[in-house]
């Protein structure tokens, strides 16, 4: 036996000192250890809150990514059918022109002046010009060869040289889309 074991055997007493370093030797490991485990679950609660994070931070990203796709898909679909829409008015106008010409011709002989078909006539301009048809049919103009198709040049008395002197067929335009150019003859300005 030790002499600190003989003396606490002879003597029945423990010394103070090694019985609380003895009590504290337990508690101070169960400390260390407690904390120790604290310092762990605390790193690792920081590490799955950053991976967490992370995780957050890409999905919002994905996620603008995405909304942000849907947005300019919608607006291409949106102007697609625009488009579209557009590009069926201009072809059913287009293929009014004939009957628009046919009516111009009957206004020029008289006979829509009155009665019922010249109430019709009329309707139907009003119908057409809501779609946006725009009739090009301007005297005294310059000639413009992107909405005029000269078939004439001659001599036109008060109208300026490279000027519309007289409309023979009228042409039509959609916003700035033309139709079909006006035919005119165009003034030498002699």
């Amino acid at each position: 036996m030790s002499e600190a074991q003989d003396q606490n055997a002879n003597s029945g007493e423990q010394p103070e000192n090694q019985q609380d370093a003895a009590n504290e030797q337990p508690n101070a490991d169960a400390l260390g250890q407690a904390e120790a485990i604290l310092n762990e679950a605390g790193e690792s609660v920081e590490s799955e809150q950053d991976e967490v994070a992370e995780v957050v931070t890409e999905l919002r990203n994905d996620l603008l990514r995405l909304q942000a796709e849907y947005v300019n898909y919608r607006k291409r679909v949106e102007r697609d059918r625009e488009v579209v829409r557009d590009n069926a008015v201009q072809s059913v106008l287009a293929s009014l022109l004939p009957v628009l010409d046919d009516i111009d011709a009957a206004r020029q002989h008289g006979d829509l002046a009155d009665g019922p078909f010249a109430a019709i006539a009329n309707k139907l301009d009003g119908v057409l010009q809501t779609h946006g048809l725009e009739r090009i049919d301007q005297n005294a103009v310059e000639f413009d060869p992107n909405v005029h198709e000269a078939l004439l040049r001659q001599p036109v008395e008060g109208i300026e040289a490279d000027h519309v002197g007289a409309i023979l067929r009228i042409g039509y335009k959609k916003g700035e889309r033309i139709l079909r150019a006006a035919q005119v003859m165009v003034s030498t300005g002699e």
